[in-house]
């Protein structure tokens, strides 16, 4: 199946409600479950991969299919570690080619019992439930931060706790800290005891109230479509700062300004591309302000999951880019970084990756095809960061553009709101 999207002919006023954070959903629903809970947490994400976590936690199946979740396999394996039973989770073909083998060799230190039931280091897993009698193991701080938060959430119900030593440099520490945050409101105790150490006392959680704030990832997309309906009205009208009360406006709902999510960093790194962001009651308020950067550079180390959104908006907007940062992508739903490189080429975009960690590109172009079709690969931030491109060129066409059910179901529709023309063609 293929989207064809077109962009809208006249200015975009819209009231977005955005889908919940998944990262926040399924943290919640794993302490909620460890706490043993009755009150579940309100405004849970809608998407694929809280899904699979809430049916993976209900009617206690022996078999549990968690699809393209890599949230899902990672917090689940550490969480049925210490679940009485015995069960087999595995997922699609490609999440049995995304490894897991540093989380099972932390597991089983502590005791765990784990068995691969296909190819070593991989799922589908075999795992027993048992009471972990270890409390201490170290892990390099440059795996991904899922590990890392699957253990943490899981160290509060050892009965000596959790010491958990963080070797080399940490990516991704701001999801680190929204785990611990999120175990606190749960009743926890974690904390950082060093620069590379965490503690996670023992105890266990309590049944509290929770209701998951709106997605900052979601949210990017949104920006991204500012920033480029901003470029094309400079281009077009050759102002240098659009006016934003007489051009363009969204307001994303379920955004707060003291977010626990590490990807809210975004809107600052926007405003260099020329959005402004308004806090208001009920979200944030997007509008156009101030001229974009010549040239972007930043670190993504904490902010992987945005990108695929930077690197297609630069590129449309002619603005040269080096991302660092960048080495969590690899082991993506996809390879992120060949597959930005593979269809940015469709579009007339040269981009290259030095050390399998950085994005980067210098101006450099080559012919677009006629009638590009992106790929999404399983991605569904494939699918959300190319859409937008509408904008810039005639029309863009996205092909399985139902991948964005893993994170923002209702993206498609969102943009027809907001005026955007999709058609669907099968094939």
């Amino acid at each position: 199946m293929h989207y064809t999207v077109s962009a809208p002919g006249t200015p975009i006023h819209a009231a977005i409600q955005l889908p919940a954070s998944k990262s926040i959903s399924n943290r919640a629903l794993i302490l909620h479950a460890l706490a043993h809970g009755k009150q579940t947490p309100c405004n849970l994400s809608d998407c694929d991969d809280t899904r699979v976590m809430v049916r993976a936690l209900q009617g206690n199946p022996e078999h549990i299919d968690i699809m393209a979740a890599g949230t899902a396999m990672r917090f689940l394996t550490a969480y049925l570690s210490v679940t009485p039973g015995s069960r087999i989770i595995t997922g699609t073909q490609r999440m049995q080619q995304r490894p897991i083998r540093i989380l099972v060799d932390s597991l089983r230190l502590l005791g765990a019992k784990i068995d691969y039931a296909g190819q070593e280091g991989f799922p589908p897993l075999r795992i027993t439930g048992t009471e972990l009698q270890g409390d201490e193991i170290s892990l390099a701080g440059n795996v991904s931060s899922q590990y890392i938060s699957a253990l943490l959430m899981m160290g509060a119900v050892l009965p000596k706790g959790l010491r958990l030593h963080l070797t080399g440099s940490i990516i991704s520490r701001p999801y680190i800290n929204l785990t611990l945050q999120l175990i606190h409101d749960f009743g926890g105790r974690a904390e950082w005891s060093s620069e590379n150490s965490i503690i996670v006392y023992p105890g266990g959680y309590r049944d509290v109230p929770f209701t998951v704030e709106s997605d900052w990832s979601a949210a990017s997309y949104w920006y991204q479509i500012l920033a480029l309906r901003g470029n094309e009205e400079r281009r077009m009208k050759n102002e240098e700062s659009p006016k934003g009360d007489e051009h363009e406006a969204v307001e994303l709902l379920g955004l707060f300004p003291r977010s626990y999510q590490g990807d809210s960093r975004g809107a600052e790194i926007f405003s260099r591309l020329g959005v402004h962001t308004e806090y208001t009651d009920r979200g944030v308020r997007l509008t156009l302000a101030g001229t974009p950067v010549s040239r972007l550079e930043e670190d993504m180390v904490d902010i992987p999951d945005l990108a695929q959104t930077f690197v297609v908006t630069c590129c449309l907007m002619n603005i040269p880019f080096r991302f660092t940062g960048l080495q969590s992508l690899k082991i993506k739903e996809t390879d992120r970084i060949a597959a930005l490189i593979t269809e940015l080429q469709k579009l007339g975009y040269l981009v290259r990756s030095e050390q399998d960690s950085i994005l980067l590109w210098d101006g450099e172009r080559c012919p677009a095809e006629n009638t590009p079709i992106i790929s999404t690969y399983e991605d569904h931030r494939m699918a959300m960061a190319f859409a937008p491109a509408c904008i810039v060129l005639p029309q863009i066409v996205i092909d399985e553009p139902q991948v964005v059910s893993k994170s923002y179901p209702a993206y498609w529709e969102d943009l027809k709101k907001a005026g955007f023309t999709i058609s669907n063609e099968q094939g």
